[in-house]
């Protein structure tokens, strides 16, 4: 059994799925701990965000994809492609939803791109931003 959740935790698309897991319950939690302390749903939300995208970026680089690389020429470009996917996925989010919220409900439009968009960030992820075989610039 230990063998297994082993082998299982050797392979980058197991980590990925936790990692993005754990880093939605941590968004949650965030969520709960910020309206229980005074803020508004729109703040609270905006909060968890922004934490959980700081988290997942940290936790995607460092345990899922094993890029231990800190330089700040290559740390730089990661983020600001990181960025600008997240930004490109929010987009395509809204499209999926403009699309097909006339035919399914919002969860399922919502739940159809985020399905889509964790695959092809995994795919981003792994051969391009956090790709560890691109040397570090000195």
């Amino acid at each position: 059994m230990q063998q297994t959740i082993v082998g299982l935790l050797k392979r980058p698309g197991i980590r990925y799925l936790m990692v993005g897991g754990s880093v939605y319950v941590f968004e949650l939690l965030v969520i709960y701990t910020a309206q229980h302390n005074g803020a508004s749903a729109v703040m609270a939300v905006g909060l968890s965000f922004w934490l959980g995208l700081i988290v997942s970026f940290a936790l995607q680089k460092l345990v899922t994809f094993s890029d231990k690389r800190l330089h700040h020429k290559i740390l730089i470009p990661q983020i600001v492609a990181v960025t600008l996917l997240v930004l490109f996925n929010f987009g395509f989010t809204l499209l999926v939803t403009k699309l097909l919220s006339n035919y399914v409900p919002v969860v399922v439009t919502r739940t159809i791109a985020l399905g889509i968009t964790t695959i092809w960030n995994f795919y981003l992820y792994r051969t391009r931003i956090f790709n560890t075989d691109t040397p570090i610039i000195n």
